[in-house]
């Protein structure tokens, strides 16, 4: 079926996308984990490789961000046993199993998901330039980053990154920090708090009055105009995928540690909100080389941006926009505020994700009110995204997907995480404004 045939298709699922309703998908392509492991294109090796490279930057970061534990970018994961039971108030509807929260708004340095690829990224562009030009070998203690030399060697080249926010953010931090000159490329939804920050911090902060896209676009195509500039391509790029990668890694030993099983009698069920899809879907990957069958990842996306759902429910990816289907891509939601999906993380999610739900911007602050009140846990509106999983779960489609993965009889034994993304860098008087709004 063609792009016009599909946009004007009278399915009661597009119908209820165009109409702006909350919907859960459940994803028919979805395939056990043994049958696509040896055709996926990042391997285990390369995670590993990952999570090695960081290990190196450590003695680094350890210096330069004494905030970090022993140079670790990592977030706890805590109970949030009250949140459960006001969600079950409020939707008058029993969970199943037990709730936790991956605390990604305490990222070190970014205070987001995007610490874990935007750093990354960087990371490992220094390294390569570095050991390319004779200055570092990978058995270095890497603290000598920190010297003057280094810098002065840094300034002679460009990072850029197109972002609503919070990528720029992680990007534009660690970029600085290491001596590098920054151009951050910013669209009209980008919050002005999170452009005075990357300001304070010596970075080129660029606005456009379009939308993400756009930023993404120009960012790339200055780039491409300088030998010395490297862009960082939140659509398209393998490494920024692998620094969220080893988030999912990292899981099994944190709930390890929490004496929470995970196998096939005891499932775990991830909700993670989804801008352009490289964050949760580099999360959603890690997790199932850990824990295969047994994991059950779904994303969120605001019921105005729903960019990833649209694309694998049409199977076009990056060549269908929400604006083609008549949405604005207009959400309180900053960083899900995507109106085109990564065609490379589209096509790996295809048959890796369970299913997409979308969520009202109104819900969003709800949540956040909910949260603040029952864990006094502050979040960003885009990261509560992932609290309707829950809810959605014990509905009649959340049900039908639970019986087709023979889960419904061990119902009482699910874990369900939901990852909140960002907020512990947001301004006490903005925060509060959200409080009030959810109120």
């Amino acid at each position: 079926m063609d792009k016009k045939s599909i946009i004007k298709e009278n399915s009661p699922l597009l119908n209820k996308i165009k109409n702006l309703k909350e919907v859960l998908w459940i994803n028919n392509n979805y395939t056990i984990f043994n049958n696509l492991v040896d055709n996926l294109p990042i391997t285990y090796e390369d995670i590993i490789d990952a999570e090695k490279r960081l290990k190196r930057f450590a003695p680094y970061i350890k210096k330069m961000f004494p905030e970090t534990i022993e140079g670790i970018i990592e977030s706890p994961i805590s109970p949030i046993n009250s949140m459960k039971s006001k969600i079950e108030k409020i939707y008058d509807k029993k969970i199943y199993g037990n709730l936790i929260l991956k605390r990604d708004d305490l990222l070190p340095i970014a205070g987001s998901i995007k610490a874990r690829g935007g750093i990354y990224e960087v990371l490992k562009h220094a390294e390569t330039l570095a050991i390319k030009n004779n200055l570092l070998s990978i058995h270095d203690d890497y603290s000598i980053l920190a010297e003057d030399k280094f810098k002065d060697f840094y300034s002679n080249y460009i990072i850029q990154v197109g972002s609503t926010g919070n990528l720029g953010l992680s990007i534009g931090i660690m970029s600085a920090k290491i001596g590098f000159k920054v151009k951050v490329h910013m669209s009209q939804d980008a919050k002005k708090w999170k452009k005075d920050l990357l300001r304070s911090k010596g970075v080129e902060v660029i606005e456009y009055s379009s939308d993400y896209s756009k930023a993404v676009e120009e960012g790339r195509k200055q780039s491409e105009s300088n030998p010395n500039s490297h862009f960082i391509d939140d659509e398209n790029s393998k490494d920024l995928f692998l620094g969220y990668t080893v988030g999912g890694l990292r899981i099994k030993e944190q709930l390890d540690k929490m004496e929470i099983v995970v196998d096939e009698n005891h499932p775990l069920f991830v909700y993670l909100p989804c801008g352009v899809g490289g964050g949760p879907g580099g999360v959603t990957y890690g997790l199932k080389f850990i824990y295969g069958d047994n994991v059950h990842c779904f994303f969120a996306e605001p019921t105005h941006s729903p960019a990833m759902l649209l694309g694998l429910v049409t199977e076009l990816h990056n060549k269908i926009s929400v604006e083609d289907f008549g949405l604005d891509n207009i959400t309180e939601a900053d960083g899900l505020a995507v109106g085109r999906p990564s065609s490379f993380v589209g096509k790996i999610m295809d048959k890796l994700l369970s299913g997409i739900f979308t969520i009202d911007d109104n819900r969003l602050y709800k949540f956040l009110t909910a949260l603040a009140d029952e864990e006094e846990v502050f979040l960003e509106p885009s990261a509560l995204a992932g609290f309707l999983g829950p809810v959605f779960l014990s509905s009649e489609e959340g049900k039908e997907y639970l019986i087709k993965q023979d889960i419904l009889k061990k119902k009482d034994n699910i874990t369900h995480m939901c990852w909140a993304t960002g907020g512990s860098l947001v301004p006490e008087s903005i925060m509060k404004e959200y409080y009030r709004k959810g109120k």
